[in-house]
């Protein structure tokens, strides 16, 4: 399928991957972008919004009247709108209604409308710790987390609509994407983000356990475009794809690299406890990605690290209170 010229709807718009992902999209096609912005921010829209062929709807996926309406006319759905992992922590019922209850409302409407394509992007979560490495799609489903069994319900609720009724789904699972835009305030604040703010005001960044944790990070650039090269690609409706840069990297030496990149090599980091549900190896197998999809991602972690603290610099962004704050969930 040829994503070109069609109308494509994105769920979670204003959020990180999502707006990265809008952006791609509306290049070429007419975009219908939906986020309630209790995550999402506007702002991360702004180079699209007012572009003709773009239209922005504040609106809650879990309302479905409102779904079916936002469906209509729609070729092919990108669903990224969640609750993320800290939320389900402390409100799993909300984890539970939006990433599952949400997926199975735009599931239906998608049915409804005849949607061409529906491409749910789940998560690495749903896979837990890994019991074998790499990673593939194959790979025991045992997620921590209310986060990553509320993911992986949502792609069972459209795998189940696939196989009932003909809904062309494909899944596709990113692992740890981290880049422009990654949120980095508060109890939401990513790790790549968190440390380097860190840094940047001299303070000591905060290590939940002791660091030895691995997560497949991936530029947001490349994740996005999995995404993209998943919803074209026929031969995976029906199925599930791992997007990651296939290599895992520490806890430990994210943070020796960003204090490299923020200009103080020799910073030492303070260890808290453990997180509850942390998984401790993420590392994916992308050969199913590279065999049906071409994926090939280049950006290593030093160049996607850079990127990355030239953005934040670039935008003045810093660190605001004390790190001594920050919750263990």
């Amino acid at each position: 399928m040829n994503l070109k010229g069609l109308r494509i709807l994105v769920t979670g718009a204003a959020g990180f991957i999502g707006s990265h992902l809008a952006d791609r999209l509306a290049a070429e096609s007419e975009v219908v972008l939906v986020d309630d912005f209790s995550i999402g921010r506007r702002e991360n829209l702004s180079g699209i919004e007012g572009r003709p062929g773009v239209g922005i709807i504040e609106a809650d996926i879990t309302d479905r009247e409102r779904m079916r309406e936002v469906m209509r006319g729609v070729d092919v759905v990108f669903h990224l709108a969640i609750s993320d992992l800290r939320t389900s922590i402390r409100h799993p019922w909300m984890s539970h209604d939006i990433n599952a209850g949400g997926t199975l409302s735009l599931c239906l409407a998608a049915l409804e409308h005849g949607v061409a394509r529906f491409v749910y992007v789940s998560s690495s979560e749903v896979y837990g710790t890994a019991e074998r490495v790499p990673m593939a799609e194959d790979h025991p489903l045992r997620p921590t987390t209310v986060y990553g069994a509320s993911k992986l319900a949502g792609e069972l609720y459209a795998q189940a609509c696939h196989r009932t009724h003909g809904l062309p789904v494909t899944v596709v699972r990113p692992f740890n994407t981290y880049g422009p835009r990654e949120p980095h305030e508060g109890m939401r604040a990513e790790v790549i983000p968190r440390f380097l703010l860190e840094l940047k005001a001299g303070r000591e960044p905060v290590v939940f356990g002791d660091g030895s944790q691995t997560r497949d990070f991936t530029f947001v650039e490349e994740t996005v475009a999995g995404i993209v090269a998943a919803g074209e690609c026929d031969a995976l409706v029906g199925d599930v794809v791992n997007v990651a840069r296939g290599r895992e990297v520490s806890i430990a030496e994210i943070a020796r690299l960003l204090a490299e990149q923020a200009g103080r090599p020799d910073a030492r980091v303070r260890h808290a406890d453990p997180r509850p549900g942390d998984v401790h190896r993420h590392y994916a197998d992308i050969s199913k990605a590279r065999r049906l999809l071409g994926f090939d991602p280049r950006i290593d972690i030093r160049e996607g690290l850079a990127r990355t603290v030239a953005w934040f610099d670039a935008r003045g962004i810093a660190a605001a209170g004390a790190g001594s704050g920050l919750p263990n969930w």
